[in-house]
């Protein structure tokens, strides 16, 4: 029988790939879910004989041969989505090829909310929960310690013995600044948001430690109002004006870069600005655009998707929590168009 006879069936079943791929259903079932002991020829021709049938192996038996639901449950309070929704991207492109569906439930900062949510993934025996938010620093208003399945945190503050995936903050103020030195900016300012924010802290420690011990850490809301204030406060006192301002997001930047435009100041003639978060919405829409520091989220959601689906299947995974680096996305408001040579992206951090 040929492929194109076969694939005209209602629904093509797992023994007809091991008939036309002539081997047993026993063997074709492992073949495909990359299990027993066979060699790699005979495994990747059940597999291509799969894929030529259409196969798709049924959801429910699966499930019950594993012991797994092949559903994993997203948790946020991130109702807006800025972080949120990298982050849920970065985790279907994980588990995807996988066989792998994510449910996303948006809880705000309600606790009974969440507990109803939580609940409801129990019920439906997902694999495990990423829990994601809006800030570093705080958790979900929901206790999910002691649950029955795996968790991993992203983006969110976790237990002290739970795995936990952030970005690296300092290291992408680092970065930052040593571009506007590079460039030769002398008068560096830090335009930033309330210091209550760890991010805020790891910042601005990184961007001292490049600028120097004494230079200047400006704190206010994150709002493009602030970037404006920001530059009349720094314009209007009698201390030498900056000749370069990182912002600590993107939405300040856009404040400071309007403002300077108002009063005569050419960006980056005169004034380098460089942001964070790579938000590029408000980036790509700044004039001139606006380089800024990307906090990789797509791919901290990735990490995540890749430590959910190790725990699910069993395997040991290490607590902690685990840095993933940024990276600078350097466009026309610094000056520049590459960056400085030698540098490269750093590796996954623990600590």
């Amino acid at each position: 029988m040929r492929y194109d006879d076969v694939a005209k069936a209602e629904r093509i079943r797992i023994y007809d790939v091991a008939r036309i791929a002539g081997v047993s259903v026993a063997t074709a079932s492992k073949a495909l879910n990359d299990t027993g002991r066979m060699t790699e020829a005979t495994r990747q021709r059940v597999k291509q004989t799969a894929a030529a049938l259409g196969f798709r192996p049924n959801a429910m038996a699966r499930a019950l041969t594993q012991q797994r639901s092949f559903t994993v449950g997203l948790l946020t309070n991130d109702t807006y989505g800025r972080f949120t929704l990298p982050v849920m991207a970065g985790v279907s492109e994980a588990l995807v090829d996988e066989g792998v569906s994510v449910f996303l439930c948006g809880i705000e900062d309600d606790a009974a909310l969440g507990k109803v949510h939580v609940d409801a993934m129990l019920d439906k025996q997902v694999d495990g929960i990423i829990a994601t938010g809006k800030r570093i620093d705080r958790r979900l208003p929901v206790d999910l310690s002691n649950l029955p399945i795996p968790v991993v945190y992203a983006f969110t503050e976790g237990p002290d013995d739970a795995i936990t995936l952030v970005s690296d903050d300092a290291q992408g103020a680092r970065e930052a600044v040593e571009w506007l030195v590079g460039a030769g900016r002398k008068n560096i300012v830090h335009v930033t948001g309330p210091e209550s924010f760890a991010s805020v802290r790891e910042r601005a420690g990184a961007f001292r430690a490049v600028a120097g011990t004494d230079a200047p850490v400006l704190h206010g809301a994150w709002s493009e109002n602030w970037g404006h204030d920001a530059v009349a406060r720094l314009w209007g006192c009698e201390a030498a004006r900056p000749d370069a301002i990182f912002c600590g997001n993107d939405q300040i930047a856009r404040g400071v870069v309007d403002a300077l435009r108002e009063r005569g100041i050419a960006v980056p003639g005169d004034v380098s600005v460089v942001g964070f978060d790579n938000w590029e919405i408000v980036a790509a829409a700044t004039r001139p655009p606006l380089t800024s520091v990307d906090m990789n989220l797509k791919e901290l959601g990735r990490e995540a998707g890749r430590l959910i689906l190790e725990l699910a299947e069993g395997k040991p995974v290490e607590p902690g929590i685990r840095k993933l680096p940024c990276k600078l996305v350097v466009r026309q408001s610094c000056g520049g168009e590459n960056p400085p040579a030698g540098r490269e992206e750093g590796a996954l951090q623990e600590v």
